[in-house]
Parts: structure tokens; sequence; C-alpha cells
């Protein structure tokens, strides 16, 4: 099925291979006389080699990947520029995350939910675990770094191609295939406190038109605890500048003593605040969870007759992490209750004691063992009729997660509890360490189960529909269907309202999809280059869409070619947005309604949203424009520049927090905003939580600049040179939303705020001489401003005062290479080299506690690692 494929003065695709890395690099494969023909991510028409994309299109290959030292994929797309908000890790997961053992890429930072990644061009499962409660994703953890060919990102919307969720871009992952002989690599890495190891063979074998290439991945890493790093192991960030957030939950704690909050006697000093004796968690977080990814690949394919082809990919991951939190957080919703015979009760002659806030240090940190297992395989075959290629085949992908802990992981059951306190056998007083039977007599273990499902059939075809005299009119045409199911469900124990302070995730739901699509590539006069596509979806819980997108393409001259794009775009809900059952995360803010009325709620602490699906929520729809030029100065020069904009419409939000907080939480009635029962003479008790929800109201424009450059070939000190630089510049990012009256719509500007830096760029340099190699990287995030919410009140205030600034981070990346030796590569090399330090943050009052931005700089510290690669 190789062809050649006539276009008339384009530019070469060298320059779409070179822009991958900052070597020559051959992207795709070519013989004499003849042009395989391959689809890159963004069109399924197959072209040949020689044709350049309207559409701007990032590719980093093998051989890229490994000069960058990259044992994960989720390193590499945290550092890409075209990445932003919404790209997270397995840094900052703890044990309030609601994916822990995750890690997801977001484009132009629109969020992980609203950039599709395919394998090998074709969906996978979500991951078994919403991020955040209801972000969707793919859990790019579930794909070894070794088992990758080449990585294609796609910076525009592609909806028309792909459906839903291909807002922002899509990226696909090509596996590894038709490899030959035996590949074994194993590695080694580590910084202060932490360490990662990997091995992985690559074993192929070649029968007559048949190949089978089997890929083994095996990695771990050690914990990266907060106490490992100086000044980040607190949440009193107060010595740094920063805000005081220990938490109102203490150990010892306070108590409501004949109506009256009253403070632990025995709270140290340093602890009281009034009534409330604080307690610092910090030390309890990790940076870095410790975990474990084993998978196998099998890719095959055979040449059954001369026009058709059985091909099949089969993936088996199982994937281990774990997560931790401070000790339990009690507070009056709880309902504990203290008798006043209690052995060890302080308050002498007291009539009620009940217990306010409190912590069970002594029942240990909160705990989970998270596992996952991914199973994916798809079978088809792939042929051609009168010079026309199809291609059909089925798939099935499924991710199962358990979130799990036992009784001695901390978790601590209220009912027994209570029995404990009521035998005179638990002393909740003084912050003493009770003894490990009373411990053991009220700890539970706990189970969460989370499964995502993915069945799909498609049939594609493409060819020529004829010539012209500017060359062939070519088509693709597809069906699609598929079936999604998702449900995570936690253990019967949090539905009955006898575990606190950690966040719980319900929700099962299911859809159907059938879509078509036709996309035709049309070569007019002046040397311009017209792509036409349309798709149209059909779901079976909110109806249907129909995207179409425009691409044109000018080979000005062999120097210069100018592209343009638009398309509109969809995001379907998440099947968690939809389906979601009562759900909890916290937030940190001030009452200040509480406040008014007593003290004793004015400390900002950490309350519980409670959250429900809308079985109602209509599709997101997006409009993408992207303009652009690649040029070729001089010889061995590639330049691209891209103006680009994406607008978002009826995104789907969570109802403002600050209108619920100002329209209901004065009410001691209120239904929405929840209350325990006031002390005498007070007409508002001590906030418990915040009933909430999402719609369809959110409007968001993000645009910017791209710019990347590739100087290769150069001759420097008998070696040769390549240099590379991809920079983004965000110039605008604007959010429309409901004020907090929920009356009046804000517009807020984003670029330059918390986790939304305005330049973000890599730069590298690679010289090679003989058998030596080396290379030079540089990242760099830019500054952007401090606290979104200045006064921790709940409402989000950055477009009417002006923070601090968080310094820019740039870190050094050094790797060199040797390959003296026979079929050996041996790699040494370290990443942050100089050993940067996060820059300081106050923080958000949400994820940020500890004094830097977890989604934005790494708190690891110089990574130094060795590689060997053997071939045989």
């Amino acid at each position: 099925m190789k062809r050649l494929f006539t276009r008339r003065n384009v530019l070469s695709s060298a320059i779409l291979a070179a822009m991958a890395t900052a070597t020559p690099q051959v992207l795709f494969a070519a013989e004499e006389n003849a042009i395989e023909e391959v689809a890159v991510v963004g069109s399924r028409i197959q072209r040949n080699a020689e044709f350049e994309t309207a559409t701007p299109i990032q590719v980093m290959d093998r051989e890229a990947i490994e000069k960058a030292g990259y044992t994960n994929l989720q390193q590499m797309f945290e550092k890409n520029p075209a990445a932003g908000n919404g790209t997270f890790s397995t840094r900052g997961n703890n044990q309030d995350s609601t994916a822990n053992g995750a890690a997801a890429v977001s484009l132009r930072g629109m969020g992980a939910d609203a950039t599709l990644v395919l394998v090998n061009g074709k969906r996978v499962a979500i991951s078994a675990f919403a991020e955040s409660i209801t972000t969707n994703f793919v859990d790019i953890n579930t794909i070894p770094v070794a088992a990758v060919e080449r990585v294609e990102i796609l910076k525009d919307g592609a909806s028309a191609i792909y459906g839903s969720d291909a807002v922002a871009g899509v990226v696909n992952l090509v596996l590894r295939k038709d490899f030959e002989g035996t590949e074994i690599a194993v590695d080694y890495g580590g910084a202060d406190g932490y360490d990662e190891q990997s091995v992985s063979a690559v074993w192929g074998v070649n029968g007559e038109d048949s190949n089978l290439t089997v890929i083994f991945d095996h990695h771990t890493n050690s914990t990266l605890a907060s106490v490992e790093r100086k000044g980040l192991d607190t949440a009193d960030q107060s010595f740094r500048g920063g805000m005081d957030f220990r938490s109102s939950r203490g150990y010892p704690g306070r108590f409501i003593v004949d109506g009256e909050t009253t403070i632990d006697p025995n709270c140290p000093d340093g602890n009281a605040f009034g009534q409330t004796c604080v307690y610092d968690y910090g030390p309890w977080t990790l940076l870095t969870p410790e975990s474990e990814r084993t998978g196998v690949l099998m890719l095959g394919h055979a040449q059954l007759t001369d026009n058709l082809e059985f091909f099949s990919e089969l993936a088996v991951q199982h994937n281990t992490s774990i997560a931790q939190g401070a000790p339990t957080p009690l507070d009056e919703d709880a309902g504990l209750t203290v008798p006043i015979d209690h052995p060890n009760n302080p308050f002498v002659g007291a009539s009620s004691v009940n217990v306010g806030r409190y912590r069970t240090v002594d029942a240990g940190a909160r705990q989970w063992d998270i596992e996952t297992d991914n199973l994916r395989g798809v079978f088809g075959l792939r042929g051609s009729i009168a010079d026309w290629d199809w291609e059909a085949s089925v798939q099935r992908s499924r991710s199962e997660s358990t979130q799990s802990g036992d009784r001695s992981q901390g978790w601590v059951r209220t009912d027994l509890l209570q029995q404990e306190i009521d035998a005179g056998r638990y002393n909740p007083f003084g912050g003493v360490q009770n003894p490990q039977s009373v411990i053991d007599a009220f700890t539970t273990s706990l189970v969460r189960q989370g499964k995502s499902e993915l069945r799909s059939v498609d049939f594609t075809i493409n060819g020529t529909l004829f010539d012209t005299s500017n060359g062939a009119i070519a088509m693709a045409a597809g069906l699609e269907h598929r079936e999604e199911k998702a449900s995570d469900i936690p253990d019967d124990q949090f539905q009955r309202g006898l575990i606190f302070g950690t966040e719980s995730v319900s929700a099962s739901a299911s859809r159907d999809i059938s879509s078509a699509f036709v996309e035709f590539a049309i070569p007019l006069p002046a040397d311009l280059d017209l792509t036409l596509a349309g798709r149209f979806d059909d779901y079976s819980d909110f109806g249907s869409t129909t995207n179409p997108m425009a691409n044109l393409l000018w080979t000005a001259s062999e120097q210069l070619s100018l592209r343009a794009s638009w398309g509109t775009g969809f995001r379907a809900p998440s099947l968690a947005q939809i389906g979601l059952g009562p759900s909890e995360e916290s937030l940190f803010f001030t009452d200040t309604y509480g406040c008014a009325i007593n003290d004793a709620y004015c400390a900002s602490t950490d309350y519980n949203i409670v959250f429900s699906g809308n079985p109602d929520l209509e599709a997101e729809e997006s409009e993408s424009i992207n303009l652009g030029a690649v040029i070729k100065p001089i010889d061995n020069m590639q330049l691209s520049v891209d103006v680009w904009s994406i607008t978002q419409e009826g995104k789907i939000d969570e109802v403002p927090f600050g209108y619920l907080y100002s329209a209901f939480c004065s009410d001691q009635n209120s239904t929405v905003c929840v209350r325990s029962a006031p002390l005498p003479g007070e007409s508002l008790g001590s906030l418990q939580s915040i009933n909430s929800g999402f719609i369809n109201i959110g409007e968001q424009t993000v645009s910017g600049i791209d710019l990347s450059m590739v100087y290769s070939a150069l001759t420097v000190a008998g070696g040769d040179l390549g240099l590379r630089l991809d920079y983004s510049y965000l110039t605008e990012f604007e959010r429309v939303e409901l004020d907090s009256s929920g009356d009046n719509f804000l517009k807020r500007d984003l670029a330059g705020e918390y986790e939304y830096p305005e330049h973000r760029w890599a730069a590298s340099a690679d010289w090679a001489r003989d058998t030596f190699a080396f290379t030079v990287g540089l990242n760099y995030i830019g500054e952007f401003e401090d606290t979104p919410d200045i006064d921790f009140d709940g409402t989000q205030d950055y477009d009417t005062n002006r923070s601090r600034i968080v310094d820019s981070f740039m870190t050094l990346n050094l790797q060199a290479r040797y390959t003296g030796f026979e079929n050996m590569v041996l790699s040494l090399g370290a990443d942050n080299a100089l050993d940067e330090e996060p820059p300081f943050a106050i923080g958000d009052g949400d994820s940020d506690l500890y004094g830097y931005v977890s989604s934005q700089h790494d708190p690891r510290g110089r990574f130094v690692y060795g590689k060997m690669t053997y071939s045989f």
C-alpha cells in the first residue's frame, strides 16, 4: 500500500521532522522511487513525506525523548511550552486528590478534559478516577515511555476529525512497531531523598510479510516527603511572608462546654488562636508518592493477501501508588460528645461537653494504597481496493482502579470512636497518645472502586477522487461507534457519613456515540492546498453536534509557506459531571458571616463542598483559529510562527462559590449552606458544608503566539551541533463567569495570573562527534501573580487586587552519551543540574498551601541519572 501522492511546490516535511528535535531526524520512512504514505495527527488522509501540514504540529521522536532524559511522559508534557494549567502529575497527589497516582496533559492551560489523547490514532479508556471530582482524562502513566516511537502534538482544535475533547489540541502517542532483534535498557536516577529506576526490553521478529513486537517496561520511584524539602513541610508559611494555613481541627482541640466554644487547656501557646487550637498538617504531606508501574505491549501485523493485512495491539499495564494525608480531622458535624464523668474530663463542673474541632493524630496519617489495571486490545484489517485504502477495527479498552486503606492506615469511624469515648477508654483531651488497643477499636478498612470502559468499532477509507490540473483531490471518510461507561463507587462507610475529613467521589454513567466524518484535500491554483472536513456525532445522552473545519496552506516558495486553519469543536459533558452522586472536596476560606457572630469561626479553614451531577448538561462549544508561517531563511534553519485563538462557550463550571456563600450562608436554615445548631444566644452555628453542582455557564477565550526555531548541521569543534527553541506566549486567557451576586457576569483575564504564566520556553543544544555526544537544555516558566484570593474569603479577586509576583523558574538539564562500545549506548545526565529551588508562593488556599505552586514547579531538586541501552 505504497504509492506516490503528487503535490506541487510544497516544503519538504523535513521541516516538520526537524521541528521534532534539535538535530536532524528521519520521521517518515522512504525508499528510492517510493514514498510511504503516513497519517500525521490532525488529518485522516494518507499523505507522503513531501506534504507539509496546514495545522501546527510538534513531533518529538524517540531519540529526542531519550536525549531529554525523560523517564515518563508526564515529565515531557509538563515541560512542553504548549502545556499549561491543568497538566498534572503524581507530584502534588495527596490523600485529598481524587485521581492519585495518575497524570494528564492540558494543552493551552484549558484543562486535561479539553485535550484529546490518542494511542496510534485511536481513543483509549479514560482514567477510572476523575481528577478534581469531575475531570475525566487519559492517564498518560499507563503508556510506558519505552513503548513510544514518537509523540505528535497537534496544537489546534480538531473536533471535525476526532470528535469530543479535541478543543485545545490532540496528543497522539505512536507506539514502536516493526522492530527486529532485542533491546534492553536499564536506568537509575536519584535526587536528595528520592530515587527512580527503570528496566525495559523490546523484542521483535520478522516473518514473511509479518512482524511481532513485544515491549516490556518496569518503573519504580520512591517517596519524596515534604519533610525532606526545607520550608515545604509546614502549612504555616508566615515565616516566609506567606499565610498560616494550619487547620482549626487541632490536637489538642476545642470543645463546646455548656454551650460555649472552649479551647483545650493543654493547647500549646503557639497553637492557640482565641478559642481555637490549630494544627500543622504540613509534615504529613508527600511531594511525590511512591509508585510502581509494569506493562507489556504486543503489536503485530501479517499480510494475508496482496491487498489484505491483519493487525493487532494488546496492552496490559499494572500500576501501584500510595497517597497520604494528615490524621483524620473532625468537626461539630461529627456529633461527638464526651460524658461529663469521663475520667480525663478537664472541665470540672460542666454539664455537657461536645467535641468541636479535633484531630485523631494518635491514630496516624490517613493512607491510601492505589492499584490500577489497564487492558487494551485492538484488532483490525486493512487493505486496498482500486487504489483506495481502507481500514476496519474493533477495540476494547478498560481501566480499573482500587483505592484501599486498612485499619492500620489511620481511617477513623466516628460511631466506633464515640463508643470508645463513652466507655472512658479514649482520651480526647490534652493531645495524648492513646493505647494502640483503643485505636484498633475505632479504626476501619475502606475500599473505593472505579472502572472505565470503552468499546468501539470504526471503518475508514481514503484515496484519490480524481486528478485536476493542480493535482489530485483526495478524500477520507469514516464511520465510528463507541460505548463509554464509567463508575466510581466509594466505600459504604463514606455514604453512611461515618468517615470524616476526606474528599469522596460517587459516580456512575454510560453513553453510546455514533459518528461519521469526511475530509477532502484539494489542490488549488497558485500553490494553494485546501483541506475541508466535517464530522457528525450523535450522543445518547445530550444529543447531536456537527463540526466543520477548513485549513489552507500556501507554499509561496521553497523558503516560505503560510498556513491558516479554522474549525469548531465541542466537549461532551464528562461521565462524572452527568452521573456524579454526592461527592466532596475541601476548600480553605473564612466564614465571614459566622465570624461576625463568634470569633471562633474567624480562622480560615477547610470546609467541605458537596457536589452532585447534572444530567441536563449540554456540550461545551468552541471555535479555534490559527494563522502561521514556516520559514527557511538560510540553509539548515527552519522557523515557525503561529498566532492562535480558541473560544469556548457553554463551559461547564461549578456554580460560583461566591454566589452560593453570599446568597445562602447567612441563613441558619439554608439547605445549600449547612450549619450545625447555633450555640445559645447565637443566630448562626458552625459552618459544616456547602452544596453545589455544575451548569453550562462559563465562557473563555484563550490566545497566544508560538515560535519554534531549529538550526541543524552546524560544525563546531569538529562535531555536529543542533539548536532548538520552542517558545509560547499567552497573550490572553479571558474568562467570563458569574459574580458573587449571581446576577451579573464578570470578565477576567487570567494571563499572568496565578498558575497562568505568560511566557514559557524550552531551548536545547546537541553536539555530537564520533562516539561522544552532549545535550544542554533550558526550561523556563515565567513569573505570574500570587494569591488569586487575596483575602482568602473563598471568592477569587485577582482582577481587582494586585498580589505579589511568583518568580520565574528556570532549570538547566545536561546529558552526555557514549557509543564507543559495540551495540551499546551509555548516558549520564542531570535534570535541574544547578539544584534550583521552586520559587516561593503564598498559595491559593486550596491545593497550594506549602509555599510553592505544585502545578508549575518541581520541588525535586537536582536529579542525576544514568542509562545503559544494549541491542543485539
